[in-house]
């Protein structure tokens, strides 16, 4: 685990940005509201990680997957969050889909243009052989 307390803070570049795009323009926010701020959220990320990995405990696995997250939420009675926790699940899903299948189209079409390469140079190896063969022919005759 963590060597020192603050080991377990999040990034202070990350909650000033979440700060600044939560707050209206012209509002300002002291150093020490953005310290506390990120102490509050830290701890709640603790707490949400500890709930959630008892009941990948209970589930006899060391993994934790998003319904760990959302039954945690329920359990620390966040019932307000859970339905906007599982719309940005799904967009996070079919981005996640949307990148794999361009993967696979790109590879497909990497595949498919080897094929074609590969093609040429063999095309381009028979021509070569067919020439020699033909010039071979040509000096047999001449002789």
């Amino acid at each position: 685990m963590a060597e020192r307390p603050e080991d377990l803070n999040l990034p202070n570049a990350v909650i000033t940005r979440i700060i600044k795009e939560a707050l209206p323009d012209g509002v300002n926010i002291s150093k020490e509201a953005r310290s506390a701020i990120s102490r509050a959220a830290s701890v709640f990320v603790l707490y949400a990680t500890s709930c959630a990995n008892n009941f990948a405990v209970k589930g006899k696995r060391k993994t934790l997957n998003a319904s760990d997250v959302l039954s945690a939420m329920e359990e620390m009675e966040f019932q307000r969050f859970i339905a906007p926790l599982k719309e940005s699940l799904e967009v996070y899903r079919r981005e996640q889909k949307g990148k794999k299948e361009a993967r696979k189209d790109k590879d497909k079409k990497a595949d498919s243009e080897e094929q074609d390469k590969s093609r040429e140079e063999e095309n381009d190896d028979d021509d070569e052989r067919m020439e020699e063969e033909e010039q071979n022919d040509d000096e047999e005759v001449d002789n």
